[in-house]
């Protein structure tokens, strides 16, 4: 039978929708297969909690969206795509009223950071000056990095856990706080080699390019990518969940935009024995536990610097959220835990109606928690927001199996859809030449399973897209 596709893709997150329009871009034919009625994946927005509070089901922050190599090669405001930049990327309040603020510029984040800015600047501001050139080397396989000196600089803090960088390369508190912050964002505990990597990684993003957040809400991305497949030619299809092979119109590749597991049970023996066996050892994270807030206003924040950034990292000091990140990893819930905090209506005013505001926050809890953590949770945000509680007007909840049910991509509540460690980083989801290939020569796989990982990049697609185009 002839094919009726160049490639089908299986899948229509980032990661799924970059893979298509690679290869739309190389003049292929191109299917994209979405179970759910719309397309995006993490890339959601929906009134969740009252008529007229649009809210991100997950993705919200961008960074590495606005710095992706493979998104700034697309036209993606022509088809709608517009980015927000909130006043500070950043803030991380303090008990006694105190704050930090990650500015965009060195010189204002050093002034919060007193005997530690010089130190600050010292190892960041070189690396967030090269970002466009560092960026290429860290989101890709393991391979031989195009600016060498450049990544080693890097990786000469980055193999170390951020628990001892932040000690070893600051003295005050706030520094080592926000740096714990920064590098939580790797869902392990920060005593695990790698995680230093992560805090410089969002670190340099911050004064590169900012953390910003799309106008409307994260759907416009998914939106955007989809209008531009579709001016290449390519096709969408949503409502089709794919369970076997046999479902799929014949096509000369098959990308899947899905979790090992998954491509498992679809692959079945049309996968070797043996990789199968791999693939179903493949490490998973911790999860997380979601809340977002319909709000009569603000969040009342002790410090009203704190209301300048767009993401709040909630946790107090260095030394508590190592804690909270090693009890989550190690399988276990705390009352204190760091919780990640989103303000976007303070700057998108299409987010809520006029004068209220949404928030959105969720915490790491064990990888299959069902606890529900909106206790905790609040009691982190008002413990530096007096009063946060009295402006909830409605709340929405997520644990780790509604997450896991919403996307079956986050296997037990991981965002990151696998372990990110110093081993998986780079192997995910098993050690190959080319980890988005498998044995099967018309299969691959091109989600945040692969290098370089979580987050909305797309460079996982990327990638597999230009292993399928070699095949």
């Amino acid at each position: 039978m002839a094919e009726a596709y160049d490639a089908v893709v299986v899948g229509s997150g980032p990661n799924g929708l970059a893979a298509a329009i690679t290869l739309a871009r190389a003049g292929r034919s191109v299917l994209v297969i979405e179970g759910r009625d719309t397309v995006g994946g993490g890339m959601r927005t929906a009134e969740l909690t009252l008529p007229g509070f649009r809210h991100d089901i997950c993705s919200a922050v961008h960074p590495l969206g606005l710095a992706s190599p493979f998104f700034r090669s697309l036209p993606l405001e022509a088809h709608g795509l517009r980015w927000i930049q909130p006043d500070a990327p950043l803030t991380h309040p303090l008990d006694q009223g105190e704050a930090v603020v990650l500015d965009r510029s060195f010189d204002a984040t050093a002034a919060y950071l007193g005997r530690d800015g010089a130190a600050w600047r010292g190892f960041l501001q070189p690396l967030a000056a090269a970002w466009e050139d560092l960026l290429p080397d860290l989101l890709g396989p393991l391979r031989l990095p195009r600016h060498p000196l450049l990544y080693a600089r890097f990786g000469a803090g980055a193999l170390l856990p951020a628990d001892t960088l932040a000690r070893v390369w600051f003295r005050g508190r706030r520094a080592r706080a926000l740096f714990a912050g920064l590098a939580a964002h790797s869902i392990m505990s920060l005593q695990r080699s790698l995680t230093a990597a992560y805090g410089l990684t969002m670190g340099l993003l911050a004064h590169g390019v900012g953390w910003p957040i799309p106008a409307g809400g994260s759907q416009s991305i998914a939106d955007a990518l989809a209008a531009y497949l579709r001016s290449l030619g390519g096709e969408i299809r949503t409502g089709w969940w794919v369970r076997s092979l046999a479902e799929l119109p014949p096509a000369r590749a098959t990308l899947f935009d899905i979790t090992p597991r998954d491509l498992v049970k679809i692959a079945g023996d049309a996968l070797p024995a043996g990789y199968r066996r791999t693939l179903r050892r493949y490490r998973y994270g911790p999860g997380v536990f979601k809340l977002d807030y319909a709000l009569d206003g603000p969040i009342p924040w002790r410090n009203p610097a704190v209301a300048r950034g767009g993401t709040v990292h909630v946790g107090g000091t260095l030394e508590e959220i190592v804690a909270s990140e090693r009890e989550a990893w190690q399988g276990r819930h705390t009352a204190r835990p760091f919780v990640l905090v989103i303000q976007p209506s303070l700057f998108d005013p299409s987010r809520a109606p006029a004068g209220q505001h949404t928030a959105w926050t969720y915490c790491h809890v064990p990888n299959g928690s069902t606890v529900d953590m909106s206790a905790a949770i609040e009691g982190q945000i008002e413990r530096f927001a007096p009063g946060f509680r009295d402006r909830i007007l409605a709340r929405s909840a997520m644990n780790t199996a509604q997450y896991e049910q919403y996307n079956p991509n986050y296997v037990g509540g991981d965002i990151n859809s696998g372990v990110q460690d110093l081993f998986q980083h780079f192997t995910r989801p098993a050690v190959r030449i080319s980890p988005y290939t498998t044995p099967n020569p018309r299969l691959f796989l091109c989600s945040s399973a692969t290098p370089p990982g979580g987050g909305v990049h797309g460079m996982c697609g990327y990638w597999a897209a230009q292993a399928a185009l070699r095949a």
